[in-house]
């Protein structure tokens, strides 16, 4: 199979998030209009979140865990409650939850095995209240992890090279933005979960105009964004 083919099989995270938001909106329209009163249907749509998250987890080979794992616990938490098996006030104290998976996606992003021998083919690049700029020239890049909370980091590609595609870039941008530039002719698919937030490839070419996938950018996108540029 092709990697034309191979890329056409899978669901990105956002068109899957798409289709359920689309179903939920649906349910809305037929409940409001009287056409069907989907008040229990309602009941599970918090389940329906909760597979969104594992399936950003797994399509992402757990790379991304911070972003899915914050869906997957929301989402079934607001199940419990929908089904009467926890009180609402009772799991506000669980909240520092969120944070130890952020903290657990940042140990697996420096633990996860790097290239020995060239110094950046894996990248990372953590932003706080600031703004920070990172390059690679590697002639062989593998991926990079990327954080910005309440700021902004940039990574330009423009001078590196991808020995074994696809190359993998992780990125988190929570009130903040993240920005990779890459060289034009590079093939860039998009596979980041937004939630109230934006992932987009602003280049005037797209995914679908490339044969094969030369960069993966997965990640979470949560009150910012994630954007691919030239």
């Amino acid at each position: 199979m092709s990697q034309a083919s191979r890329r056409s099989v899978g669901l990105s995270s956002q068109l899957v998030l798409g289709a359920l938001l689309v179903l939920v909106g649906l349910l809305l329209l037929v409940d409001t209009t009287g056409v069907y009163d989907a008040g229990e249907l309602f009941r599970y749509v918090p389940s329906l979140f909760v597979l969104l998250g594992v399936y950003a987890l797994v399509r992402s080979g757990f790379r991304n865990v911070f972003g899915p794992g914050v869906v997957i616990v929301v989402a079934a938490v607001w199940q419990a409650v929908a089904l009467d098996f926890l009180e609402g006030a009772d799991v506000v104290q669980f909240w520092p939850v969120l944070i130890v998976l952020f903290g657990l996606s940042l140990v697996l992003a420096q633990v996860r095995r790097r290239p020995e021998g060239v110094s950046d083919a894996h990248v990372s690049s953590f932003a706080v209240f600031g703004g920070s700029e990172t390059r690679s020239a590697s002639t062989a890049f593998t991926g990079a992890d990327l954080t910005a909370l309440f700021g902004g980091t940039e990574l330009d590609l423009r001078d590196a090279e991808i020995a074994q595609k696809p190359a993998h870039v992780s990125a988190i941008a929570l009130f903040g933005g993240v920005d990779v530039i890459v060289p034009r002719e590079w093939n860039v698919q998009m596979d980041v979960l937004p939630i109230l937030g934006g992932a987009s490839d602003d280049r005037p070419r797209r995914e679908e105009e490339h044969e094969g996938v030369d960069l993966v950018v997965s990640g979470f996108a949560a009150f910012g964004g994630v954007s691919v540029s030239d």
